[in-house]
């Protein structure tokens, strides 16, 4: 399997009879050789490589105590460096790697890797490690089969999972694990290693330069995947080193424009950055266009995000606020709509999610409007920071603790359940704010429904009579 930042034997070689490939595209890809040769030139993840960390101490030391575990369950999304980590593990201490996919290995292959792994120890005292990629993809027997080699040390397993463990590992492999959490490389982790690809010599060695935009470009469709990146960058300075680059540099190498880019990706770049005023603009009018009830609209500033690489959990927690705050009780299945797309793109991801995310666009965009409970909560808030409010009545007070009687709490609280409506006349709110409204509901949608009833329910409550 091919993944980035594990040591490479092979490097670029020189271009082949017939080929006319620049010699810096020719052999290997990118990122297969630019893949870290040791622990510090992993890029990203310093919160798990810090000095003395355990992972750190297993990549170069070699072991984490005899009082660790000597395996690793390493948690985060693609291009993140799970591979990197696993091979750079195996790199040290002259350590023997061996690889298995859980998409297609079975139980058979985990026992002969283990088998194998035992006799190397035995034989010759060196010690195996063993990638096992997708683990969330093993069953419950395939991963029973890993524990005598974990629980002997017969194999240092580095197993990778983009799905919480928690949920897709047995629990007795797990706790035998150091289960590790990586992050997406952030815009400046994937900047970096754009830029070293550009001058390292295992990488472009020099020979392409990238212009500002077409960079901020590759490093915007990456997302945050180091092999994404590396990937894009390949194609770009292909496009260049061909001759489809609009010309060279001062030094004479192949210059990567913003027209590259975008060619050799078949993606437009999109005018937007994730931590600048387009970020907050373009949100903005996102938001602003679902609580105008133009759809259209909406739609486009959610394609602008989506196509500019904004986080899809960004944007349907966005959703699920505007589903409150300015849908409401309008329509309550606004809100529905809004969390089910929530959940939905956090378990489906990109590029599928952009279709949830459309539905509850539409359904907020298309929804009638109500900001009467974000007003009502708003106005509450407003008055207990003013100070006001006081005592519980004591009827309403805790009465389920020895002596609470004494005090005459609970003391002539009527249980609702025992009128025939359903509803008492009874002082809910403490004396200072008897009669006040906070929640003023709308004559629009469902609120129109709600706002009758709750009118009904205040009379009551507050001994005006009426019926519920």
């Amino acid at each position: 399997m091919a993944d980035l930042f594990t040591s490479a034997e092979s490097t670029a070689d020189g271009p082949g009879t017939g080929d006319r490939r620049p010699s810096v595209l020719a052999g290997a890809p990118l990122a297969v050789r630019m893949r870290p040769r040791s622990v510090d030139e992993v890029v990203g993840q310093q919160h798990l490589l810090g000095p003395g960390s355990p992972l750190r101490r297993l990549a170069t030391d070699g072991d984490l105590g005899r009082a660790g575990p000597a395996s690793v369950i390493l948690w985060g999304p693609p291009g993140t460096g799970k591979t990197t980590l696993a091979t750079v593990i195996a790199s040290s201490g002259g350590r023997k790697f061996a690889e298995l996919s859980a998409v297609t290995a079975g139980v058979k292959d985990v026992r002969t890797v283990v088998e194998a792994a035992r006799t190397d120890r035995d034989l010759y005292g060196r010690q195996t490690v063993l990638f096992l990629d997708e683990i969330h993809r093993f069953t419950k027997a395939q991963q029973d089969a890993l524990l005598p080699g974990v629980e002997n040390r017969w194999v240092v397993l580095v197993a990778a999972t983009t799905e919480n463990p928690n949920f897709s590992v047995v629990t007795p492999l797990l706790s035998r694990s150091l289960l590790l959490t990586l992050q997406p490389l952030t815009a400046d982790d994937v900047r970096g290693l754009v830029r070293r690809a550009l001058e390292d010599p295992r990488g472009l060695a020099g020979e392409v330069r990238v212009e500002d935009d077409a960079l901020e470009h590759l490093v915007r469709v990456a997302d945050g995947d180091a092999r994404r990146a590396l990937t894009a960058l390949e194609a770009a300075a292909g496009a260049a080193l061909d001759g489809a680059g609009e010309g060279a540099g001062d030094g004479g190498e192949a210059v990567v424009t913003l027209a590259d880019a975008e060619r050799a990706l078949d993606r437009a770049a999109v005018r937007y950055d994730r931590q600048g005023d387009q970020h907050y603009d373009v949100a903005s009018a996102f938001i602003k266009s679902m609580r105008g009830s133009d759809v259209d609209a909406a739609l486009h500033y959610l394609a602008r995000m989506i196509e500019a690489g904004e986080d899809p959990r960004f944007i349907a927690r966005r959703i699920v606020i505007s589903a409150s705050e300015d849908v409401g009780m309008a329509d309550p299945s606004a809100l529905q709509t809004a969390v089910a797309a929530l959940h939905a793109v956090a378990q489906i991801g990109m590029p599928e999610a952009r279709i949830v995310l459309a539905q509850a666009v539409v359904h907020n965009a298309t929804a009638p409007k109500s900001n009467a409970a974000y007003n009502g909560v708003n106005a509450a808030i407003a008055d207990v920071r003013a100070g006001l409010g006081g005592p519980v009545p004591p009827h309403l007070r805790d009465a389920h603790y020895s002596g609470a009687g004494k005090l005459g709490h609970g003391k002539g609280y009527v249980y609702t359940h025992d009128v025939p409506a359903g509803v008492a006349e009874q002082q809910y709110a403490p004396d200072a704010l008897v009669g006040k409204d906070y929640y003023v509901p709308t004559d629009r949608g469902f609120e129109a429904a709600v706002r009758e009833r709750l009118a009904r329910l205040r009379r009551i409550t507050r001994g005006r009579g009426g019926t519920a």
